[in-house]
């Protein structure tokens, strides 16, 4: 999820806290356990300065080991133990359990994503991602944030809270209905589908849709039960050439075939560069696809410049790329 929703997740959780007599009952740990709880539903996502360095490093780490079942259990102690320090008279134990139910909701929220974990880790490193809500979901974040207010105009936190997360699962059964409705659709309408890949979006009804048979790809989007195929991309083997395994062997291309399952490539010539170009086929935006990876390789069979990330034109890929092509 995005980070405003994990922030009302957690005053969320701070409401669900009340129900705990020490909590409730001694100041100093309802308020070492309000911080620990928001700072619990936040700590999984400090992956998020990997931005820093660059996309193929966060692109093959985020919500990777920082996700996974050693540091769901880690930060709740890490957590609690530097906040008993600062209120050392707060009950430990319960400092650390609603931390450790904060964190865990964080990670546990997260693999309903079309994005998803690495939550199995260490004993899988495969990427666990439902798709049946959105990273930003309005109707979530909205019922949170219609909670959270209602708490803080009087109303008991504890019943408050308990009948939201009854709505919002409610909510979650009724979201992996419509996706089932909507595969059952596209099958329908690409009966030898191989692959389908099915993405929520912000809105309810509308899903984005890729799928695969033996010849093509299909790229389109649901409304409700209605399937509108946008495009179609034949299926074609990838060339064998020096050039094309030079950038395969780039840590950007790497990192973009270790997060896509279903994309589409192209091979061009660049001025005297050889461009080798991967483009993910689940988030049509418009038109565009705009998650790609690109490698520019020389005559040398060196890789001179590449990237992969989110780009809405080319040239901001080109600038990306710090690449001019020779008039």
């Amino acid at each position: 999820m995005d980070t405003g929703t994990h922030i009302v997740m957690g005053a969320a959780v701070c409401g669900l806290t009340l129900a705990d007599p020490v909590v409730a009952s001694d100041s100093v740990t309802m308020t070492a356990v309000f911080i620990g709880v928001v700072s619990g539903s936040l700590i999984p996502d400090i992956d998020t300065v990997l931005k820093l360095r660059n996309n193929a490093v966060y692109i093959r780490n985020h919500r990777g080991i920082t996700h996974s079942i050693p540091a769901i259990l880690l930060w709740p102690l890490v957590i609690s133990i530097l906040l008993s320090f600062i209120f050392p008279e707060s009950a430990f134990f319960h400092l650390w359990a609603w931390t450790f139910l904060a964190v865990f909701l964080h990670v546990f929220v997260d693999i309903f994503n079309s994005y998803g974990t690495q939550a199995l880790r260490p004993f899988s490193n495969q990427w666990v991602a439902i798709g049946v809500i959105n990273t930003f979901d309005p109707i979530i974040f909205a019922l949170h944030v219609l909670a959270i207010a209602a708490w803080m105009f009087g109303a008991e936190p504890v019943f408050t809270f308990v009948v939201l997360y009854i709505v919002v699962f409610l909510y979650y059964l009724l979201r992996f209905a419509v996706k089932a409705a909507v595969k059952h659709a596209v099958r329908v309408t690409i009966p030898d589908a191989e692959d389908i890949f099915i993405a929520p979006t912000m809105h309810f009804f509308q899903w984005r849709v890729a799928a695969s048979n033996e010849k093509c790809h299909y790229v389109g989007r649901a409304y409700g039960r209605s399937v509108n195929i946008y495009d179609r991309f034949e299926r074609e083997t990838m060339p064998e050439s020096p050039y094309i395994d030079a950038a395969m062997e780039d840590p950007n291309i790497q990192a973009f075939v270790s997060f896509s399952p279903i994309y589409r490539w192209s091979v061009s010539y660049v001025g005297d560069l050889y461009e080798v170009r991967l483009i993910d086929l689940r988030y049509r935006s418009k038109g565009y696809y705009p998650f790609v990876a690109v490698a520019h390789v020389n005559q040398e069979m060196e890789v001179i410049n590449s990237y992969t990330g989110w780009i809405f034109s080319e040239d901001k890929l080109r600038k990306k790329l710090n690449f001019i092509p020779n008039s």
